[in-house]
Formats: C-alpha cells, sequence, structure tokens
C-alpha cells in the first residue's frame, strides 16, 4: 500500500479537475491511502526566493502561511498526482505556488517515488499540455522520479464538460496504481 497525496489546483470547487480527482482517488483508494489536497482551501504565498529557507532551523520558510501544512502531507508520500486546469498553457497560480515552494531542503527528506499528472483544458489544441509536460519530464529527471502516468483532457470549458470517458480514465488510472 503507497500514501498517494493529490495536489488539487483548481481554484474552483467541484469543477472538471475537481471531478478528475475525485474519479482517480476513488481507483486509487482501492489499493493505496489517498489524500486530496485541494490548494484552494490553503493560503499558500508565492515564493520570495530569499532562500532563508536553506539557512533556517528545519529549512522553514520565513513566510508564515499554510504551506507547513502541506509540506507535513508531502512528507508521507509515496507518489504525488498534480492534478489542475490549464490556464495560459501552464497550471493554476495556485498550484504554481504550492510547487515553487517546494524549492526548499526539506524536499530532501520526502520519501516521493514517482508523480503523475491529471489535467483539464478548455481548449482543443494538440499541443495544450506541452508546456506543462516539458517542465513535468525534468522534474522527473532532476529529482530521479518515476512516471506515475497521465490523464490529459480537452475541450472542457464549462464545468460539467467533462465526458464519463475522461472520469472513467482517470478512475483506472488510479486504480492502476
Amino acid at each position: 500500500m503507497s500514501k498517494i497525496v493529490i495536489l488539487s489546483g483548481s481554484p474552483r470547487k467541484n469543477g472538471n479537475t475537481d471531478i478528475l480527482v475525485d474519479s482517480f482517488a476513488s481507483g486509487a483508494k482501492e489499493h493505496n491511502d489517498v489524500e486530496i489536497v485541494s490548494v484552494h482551501d490553503y493560503h499558500v504565498n508565492p515564493c520570495v526566493g530569499c532562500n532563508s529557507c536553506f539557512s533556517r532551523e528545519g529549512n522553514t520558510c520565513c513566510q508564515d502561511d499554510d504551506m507547513m501544512t502541506v509540506y507535513e502531507k508531502l512528507s508521507e508520500a509515496d507518489t504525488v498526482i498534480i492534478a489542475s486546469p490549464v490556464y495560459f498553457y501552464g497550471i493554476s497560480a495556485q498550484l504554481k505556488a504550492v510547487i515553487d515552494r517546494l524549492h526548499t531542503p526539506m524536499r530532501n527528506s520526502f520519501h516521493i517515488k514517482r508523480i503523475g499528472l491529471l489535467l483539464v483544458g478548455a481548449a482543443e489544441l494538440p499541443e495544450l499540455f506541452d508546456s506543462i509536460i516539458s517542465q513535468y519530464n525534468l522534474v522527473l529527471r532532476f529529482f530521479h522520479l518515476e512516471d506515475a502516468g497521465k490523464v490529459l483532457m480537452r475541450g472542457a470549458r464549462e464545468r460539467g464538460d467533462i465526458t464519463e470517458k475522461d472520469i472513467q480514465k482517470a478512475f483506472c488510472f488510479g486504480r492502476q496504481l
């Protein structure tokens, strides 16, 4: 049994990203301990690049926000799933703030072995996810992580545009972990 933490980056509650996340989690819970961290429930400031976390006791950040809670959850994870709507060919700003705050030596104590993606975009462009996947692949290589898999959904602009086929894909992705 693995500990999976899903970082869900949608600022819109109960939208298409949350639907995919819930479906993935339902499949993954059959054989894993799963926790959903919806970034809209946390106040996380962007990284200010001061690098004080490299010299502070416990590598803590100088900012007083909810990121310490997120660090605690990630410290228990074997697998992290990044879930986000796509805004201007990137992940949501809320999720980007969380990911940027992983620029801390604290991450060296994490036990994360693999990461995966759940992405939802409104456009139908074939290259819609290319910039996110490029960053994702760089992270995989730099941190020597395993690619757990991806579900990439195009054409979901309005809440509820997600298809049953995509919901099922997310469920099967979760179940196979």
